[in-house]
């Protein structure tokens, strides 16, 4: 039997954050960094940094959905960020650390409204997440793919994407990868 993979993209702050998370779940194939739903095509991290592109840092996820569900991707999501903050993830500030779901087709986008729907009852109606179809999408540089594994003493990995890793792993222990 082959693996049925799907993929979605989100953004939820520092890529580095969603990236080390994801790439620890059970189920998940692959995790790539990258910048999407701006208007410039294939900008530099400087460009979106400076938040002129519109662009989001996301991370594109790609999931066997026989394994886990684009439900528990989000759910994931949604206990490792607040979606509550317009344009900021704790220090991170600027549209491009927005929180965001962009979804790869109807399906992916009738799931992201209902956990949506659910996330913003939950928070009082203060949900700022933005839906909507994946545009201009591009992969980030190459030292942004795999950062937390390759540099997890680094100040910000230590101080601020370690947490987010460590809260997964207590939160969604069931959904850990082995080894």
């Amino acid at each position: 039997m082959s693996a049925k993979i799907d993929t979605i993209t989100l953004g939820g702050g520092c890529f580095w954050c969603l990236e080390a998370v994801y790439e620890k779940v059970d189920g998940v194939t692959a995790v790539e960094s990258g910048y999407a739903n701006g208007h410039a095509k294939n900008p530099s991290y400087e460009q979106v940094c400076r938040g002129d592109t519109g662009h989001a840092e996301v991370v594109r996820v790609a999931f066997d959905t026989e394994r886990i569900s684009l439900r528990e991707i989000l759910e994931i999501f949604f206990t490792i960020h607040d979606p509550t903050t317009l344009n900021r993830q704790g220090n991170d500030v600027g549209t491009q650390y927005r929180s965001g779901i962009y979804f790869h087709d109807a399906g992916q986008e009738r799931v992201a409204r209902e956990v949506l729907a659910e996330v913003d009852a939950h928070h009082g109606g203060k949900a700022v997440t933005e839906l909507a179809p994946v545009a201009n999408y591009s992969r980030a540089e190459d030292y942004h793919q795999h950062y937390f594994a390759n540099h997890p003493e680094q100040g910000y990995c230590a101080f601020v994407v370690a947490p987010k890793v460590e809260k997964f792993r207590k939160t969604f222990a069931h959904r850990l990868k082995a080894g």
